[in-house]
């Protein structure tokens, strides 16, 4: 395993870090259900194989991953061998209920610290109206931190709403916690690159830098000649692709694989342990490539939302992203099965295109007058089949 500097923390991490969202399950009369004997027994692997960052959160496996992982790491000190990760949904701006959700996840993690405390999930508006709340949750991170109870004050970044301009709204975060925060967790991989400017940006700050989404939420797990393509000579699969791509990023200190077997983890761990990162040319390519695809996928749509809202819930581009994963990046049994999710599923909550009436309303606010119609009916066809 390859360990770095986690910027200025002071804290060698692993290159690979576990994410504790998808441990083991199982299906027992149509629910899931998770096992703890093997998710122990999975964490356990996971240090033997060199990974000393393990991040969870209170939600994650029907609130059962900070459990998991408090009982994996209470046997035979384990616990001082390695970095603990978790999260505090901001809620409100109470200060005071900010500590009572560090208190519960102190308990399940049977720990009397957390060494990297993250503000959840937080948006830039969030931020600041939430976080950095008079005597709000940033005011007492800081508290109880000098109490030794939170090692490092991080956040992780969500903001569906900024569009083209997220890197942007991260870089507004970094700059009004300047000299507090010490860590952030992203989203960042082959598809999703329009972060990088608040990466890197972190990193010359001296945050730690985290990535959730190597393998883009199961985008890039899916076998796809595109992706695998882009190193020549040959890869194991595209999920393999996808983390040293990430890993090769000077910015990026940490890679989590949110696991759930043993064979995906020490497939990511071979990834991460390989001291030959991807070359500049290599880089170049795979930047070329990519750069060409998101112009073959602008072809059939850029996303820029003037076409909405569709009369009859229709979230089109949405729906074209979705198209785009079968018709440029060949991962159709992913695209499948994201279309099969719409309409099921809490972030898929709109109507899939079998619901357009033809009604060409969203063709006349097309600035690139493209036949929407025509390419809703093609999806249905493609990946409704």
């Amino acid at each position: 395993m390859q360990y770095v500097d986690f910027g200025k923390t002071g804290v060698k991490v692993s290159r690979l870090g576990m994410g504790c969202m998808r441990l083991p399950s199982h299906e027992e009369n149509g629910k899931t259900v998770f096992d703890e004997e093997e998710s122990i027994a999975l964490i356990h692997r996971a240090m033997e194989l060199g990974v000393n960052y393990f991040d969870t959160a209170p939600y994650y496996c029907d609130k059962l991953s900070e459990v998991f992982l408090g009982k994996a790491l209470a046997l035979d000190g384990r616990r001082d061998k390695v970095w603990v990760s978790t999260k505090n949904p901001i809620e409100n701006d109470s200060g005071d209920d900010y500590e009572k959700r560090l208190e519960n996840s102190l308990k399940n993690l049977q720990t009397d610290h957390i060494d990297f405390y993250h503000f959840w999930g937080v948006s830039l508006n969030a931020f600041l109206t939430k976080v950095k709340a008079k005597d709000g949750p940033f005011e007492r991170a800081k508290k109880l931190k000098e109490q030794g109870i939170i090692r490092h004050i991080s956040f992780s970044f969500h903001d569906r709403e900024a569009g083209a301009q997220e890197s942007e709204k991260l870089i507004e975060i970094l700059k009004n916690g300047e000299g507090v925060l010490e860590s952030v967790l992203c989203q960042y991989n082959l598809l999703d690159r329009d972060k990088e400017p608040g990466i890197a940006l972190a990193r010359e700050m001296g945050l730690g830098t985290v990535i959730m989404g190597p393998v883009g939420g199961g985008r890039l797990g899916a076998p796809s000649p595109v992706i695998q393509e882009l190193i020549p000579g040959g890869v194991k699969s595209s999920a393999e692709v996808a983390l040293r791509f990430v890993l090769a990023n000077r910015n990026i200190n940490v890679a989590l694989s949110g696991v759930s077997n043993i064979v995906q983890l020490e497939e990511n761990a071979a990834v991460a342990s390989r001291t030959d990162a991807l070359s500049p040319q290599e880089l170049e390519t795979i930047d070329a490539v990519l750069k060409e695809n998101e112009r073959l996928a602008g072809l059939y749509c850029t996303g820029c939302k003037y076409c909405m809202p569709c009369p009859k819930g229709v979230n089109i581009p949405e729906i074209f992203t979705i198209m785009n994963y079968h018709r440029v990046y060949k991962i159709t049994g992913f695209a499948k099965k994201s279309y099969a999710e719409i309409g099921k599923v809490p972030w898929r909550q709109f109507q899939n295109a079998a619901a357009c009436i033809n009604c060409g309303a969203c063709e006349k606010k097309c600035p690139q007058s493209l036949p929407i119609r025509e390419q809703l009916k093609e999806t249905h066809r493609v990946l409704a089949g």
